[in-house]
């Protein structure tokens, strides 16, 4: 099994979805209302969370015993780091959430568009980090069972990108860009996760022993999303039971995907 290979279909996947949501731009001119964006945001949470516990945290636990070090131990200590990594990240990266005026991270003259982009490669960085480990993880011990759990991550990742290329490219035409430009800007949002996730792949294959602690890393940075960005924007403002409604189906989808493919 090429395990680099693997991880670039892995993390392919996503990426064109995101392209494929981007090119709704052509078709559609207003983004997605409010009740439905929100229950895209919570469809996404709720697969970034089943993701996190069942193709990444469990796995990271097995390993380790298989290992000889306590299962706990690498969960526990990646899962934090992971945290923190994208906690920095944050707060020095310049971006801008949609429907929000003040950019967050560090001072900075960037175009607004930019600061949008910015804002989903924060979400995509730990997605790419996690598709790519799955398949560096079933390369490098030749598990069927392991290759079926990546492929079902990687499909559950494309899936909540598909709306998520939309929610950049639609409210870009709105702001004036043409569909071809808003349809570029979109995609290369995605871009950030096959080269993450190659990246990652490279820091398993030099560092093979640390497997555990990078599937544990990349289920902290997806958890520090969910909780710091896709839950709070998905009820936000008002009482509403949509994004609920759309994380308890997208914890669900991707919890499905993971037993019945792993």
């Amino acid at each position: 099994m090429n395990i680099y290979l693997w991880a670039l279909l892995g993390t392919g996947f996503p990426f064109l979805m995101t392209a494929a949501g981007s090119a709704l731009v052509f078709l559609f001119k207003k983004p997605a209302g409010g009740h439905l964006q929100k229950a895209f945001l919570g469809f996404a949470a709720g697969v970034m969370v089943a993701a996190s516990v069942w193709s990444l945290l469990i796995p990271a636990i097995e390993d380790s015993e298989a290992m000889g070090l306590p299962g706990w131990l690498p969960a526990a200590v990646g899962f934090v780091a992971g945290g923190l990594f994208l906690f920095l990240l944050d707060r020095l990266l310049p971006h801008l959430h949609l429907d929000e005026k003040k950019a967050e991270g560090l001072p900075t003259h960037w175009k607004k568009t930019t600061l949008l982009i910015s804002a989903v490669t924060l979400h995509n960085i730990p997605e790419g980090m996690a598709v790519g480990l799955s398949f560096a993880l079933a390369a490098q011990q030749q598990d069927p069972a392991l290759l079926s759990a990546a492929m079902a991550l990687g499909i559950g990742i494309g899936i909540q990108n598909f709306p998520e290329g939309a929610a950049i490219s639609l409210p870009l035409r709105q702001e004036g860009f043409s569909r071809r430009k808003a349809f570029a800007m979109g995609t290369l949002s995605g871009l950030v996760e096959p080269v993450f996730g190659m990246l990652t792949v490279l820091a398993s294959f030099w560092l093979g022993h640390a497997m555990p602690w990078l599937l544990s890393f990349a289920a902290g940075a997806m958890i520090y999303v969910v909780v710091e960005e896709l839950i709070p924007e998905a009820h936000l403002s008002e009482h509403t039971h949509i994004g609920t409604m759309g994380f308890m189906i997208g914890f669900l989808i991707m919890m499905i995907l993971d037993v019945a493919l792993g």
